[in-house]
């Protein structure tokens, strides 16, 4: 097998070493799908994508996203960055379709910075109390909010408003109660917490559970566009751009912008900063 060239860019990123990093190999043709996964586990980042032929007309490129234990149908800093590399490999120009398991994903660039359109968003609310929630993230049941709802617009999770930015920053999830309260329709052990800092400025979290302990994901896109869905789901005005921060608390800085129109279209962006590219020989 040919060497295996791939690319290192970190999404959401206003600084070199900010931002979610994500490894882009760029042609996975050779490729089956138990390598791709364990040359995931091998990167050992959040995710990992493979650069594909489409089958559709419609798309540029196909991509698959792996994290290092499974297949994602969609995630948001993988298709924003992968977006990058596209448009360096197959020089296809600031707008870009990514064909992959959850359909395909239409991305747009001004410069470095790039913007995904999310699926229109399906919900359902969790039968958990605002107790069990609070005792799940290690808060008062004063810091939680009413209105917890699994949100899927690609990628399944639990998007739980909190009373303020401060309650996020306070966040200290336990994993058995994060298994045992967070169950959706097809993800469990997850939860993407909020809260305004004002009119303009959204902090986020978002937790999930690998072999039994808490996880924190810097950046996270497609909760991104999940948060979207809420407040379209909320009968929010529209139209809503707002600031996302995410990712100060684990020394990774990403910087999201969230956009809903007033026809409930969802919009995410962010920054790509390439940072590395090598090979790969199997």
């Amino acid at each position: 097998m040919p060497a295996l060239r791939y690319r290192l860019v970190n999404v959401f990123a206003e600084s070199a070493l900010a931002g979610n990093p994500l490894c882009v190999f760029e042609d996975g043709r050779a490729l089956d799908t138990g390598t791709m996964q364990a040359l995931a586990l091998q990167f050992n980042l959040s995710e990992t994508t493979f650069i594909l032929p489409p089958a559709s007309n419609d798309a540029t490129a196909h991509v698959r996203i792996f994290t290092p234990g499974f297949e994602m149908p969609f995630a948001g800093h993988p298709t924003l960055g992968t977006a990058h590399v596209v448009r360096d490999l197959m020089h296809a120009g600031d707008e870009i379709k990514l064909e992959m398991k959850a359909g395909v994903i239409p991305v747009n660039a001004h410069g470095d910075v790039w913007t995904l359109k999310a699926n229109a968003p399906t919900t359902h609310a969790p039968p958990v109390t605002r107790e069990q929630f609070a005792q799940m993230l290690g808060l008062a049941p004063t810091d939680v909010l009413d209105g917890a709802l699994w949100v899927d617009t690609g990628s399944e999770q639990l998007i739980l408003p909190l009373a303020s930015a401060e309650a996020v920053e306070r966040c200290r999830p336990n994993a058995e109660l994060l298994s045992r309260y967070s169950v959706g329709a097809k993800r469990n052990g997850l939860v993407y917490v909020w809260a305004r800092v004002d009119a303009d400025t959204i902090r986020v979290r978002f937790f999930f559970t690998k072999y039994g302990s808490v996880i924190e994901d810097p950046g996270t896109g497609s909760a991104c566009a999940n948060l979207g869905g809420w407040f379209v789901a909320r009968d929010t005005t529209l139209p809503l751009i707002a600031n996302v921060l995410q990712g100060d608390q684990v020394g990774r800085p990403c910087r999201l912008g969230l956009r809903v129109d007033k026809d409930r279209n969802i919009f995410v962006s962010g920054r790509v900063v390439a940072v590395g590219h090598g090979e790969i020989i199997l």
